[in-house]
């Protein structure tokens, strides 16, 4: 007996993606945690799912992978663009060490906040509001580099008046050799920032969907609440926006590198992202389900070794 069994006539039926086939969901899973990673023919040559023992290890070498890119384009010459993410967000602790060790500056970094909590309006909280997402970025990243730090005129964040304007900032970016790396984490839903997944019921072909750069006070899936609500909002579900500003896959399914993390485990062995990775990883390509479109891409994800399973019952 399991939800597959008992959906019918349940307050479940119509609650997910109208295009998850919760079977095929379910046949992504492997009983040995250690294939999670074991290569699909559509992953791109360069991609690879990395391991992580601790979250101090996962932390350290997502943060290490962000700074060594800067390093690597500081030291070409080139300018480069990051999508950034509020979560995870242990790494930008490490990619300030490094930085700053090695002593590199960020006058070539332009920084792109993938997201932002929204009214209906797409009326963005104050950057003053902890719950804010360029609150997060300041306090993490572009506050703790101190002198290195990112000229605060290339940092943009995901207001309604923004937000449309970075595919073409981006594309000027690239047209001049700049590389855009996305740097994301994976939602309980399989979104990349809050692109939800079923906004793919909104058209017709895949590549329309790939076009779309961004959506403005976008809403947001039930589980996609209560995932922030537990990670963010300690359990207050109350306090969690209905919507956000997002950027689209027109921007995340088309760098041209991804710095991916996944770290989504409690203590007691409770978790809840083991699912999305094994989705993210071994579902065919699918716009219902917006991350299987980064392992398409050339890139480093790194998740917790925890979340690999074996995904069964254990009551706690």
């Amino acid at each position: 007996m399991d939800l597959t069994d008992t959906i019918q006539g349940s307050l479940l039926e119509n609650f997910f993606p109208a295009g998850w086939d919760l079977s095929a969901i379910d046949a992504c899973v492997h009983s040995d945690p250690a294939t999670l990673d074991n290569r699909e023919e559509w992953w791109h040559d360069e991609f690879f799912a990395l391991p992580c023992k601790s979250l101090g290890d996962f932390e350290t070498f997502m943060g290490h992978e962000i700074a060594m890119t800067i390093k690597q384009a500081k030291d070409e010459g080139r300018d480069i663009a990051f999508i950034l993410p509020v979560g995870p967000m242990g790494m930008y602790r490490w990619a300030v060490y490094f930085l700053q060790e090695w002593n590199v500056d960020c006058q070539h970094v332009h920084g792109f906040n993938m997201d932002e909590w929204s009214d209906a309006n797409g009326d963005t909280l104050p950057s003053s509001n902890p719950g804010a997402f360029q609150y997060a970025m300041e306090k993490a990243f572009y506050g703790p580099l101190g002198k290195l730090t990112v000229p605060e005129s290339q940092r943009n964040f995901a207001t309604k008046d923004v937000l449309p304007t970075y595919e073409d900032r981006i594309g000027e970016l690239r047209s001049k050799g700049a590389d855009l790396v996305v740097v994301y984490g994976i939602g309980r839903v399989c979104h990349i920032a809050f692109w939800e997944p079923q906004f793919a019921g909104e058209y017709e072909t895949e590549a329309e969907w790939l076009a779309q750069s961004h959506r403005i006070a976008a809403k947001l899936h039930p589980l996609t609440i209560e995932q922030n609500a537990i990670t963010s909002f300690k359990s207050r579900t109350t306090l969690v926006p209905a919507r956000a500003n997002t950027i689209g896959p027109a921007l995340f399914a088309k760098a041209d590198k991804g710095i991916g993390g996944a770290d989504g485990v409690f203590n007691r062995g409770m978790q809840w992202q083991g699912l999305s990775m094994w989705m993210t990883l071994h579902h065919q390509p699918s716009t219902w389900i917006p991350s299987t479109y980064m392992p398409k891409q050339k890139g480093r994800l790194f998740y917790l070794e925890e979340l690999a399973g074996p995904l069964v019952a254990d009551c706690n």
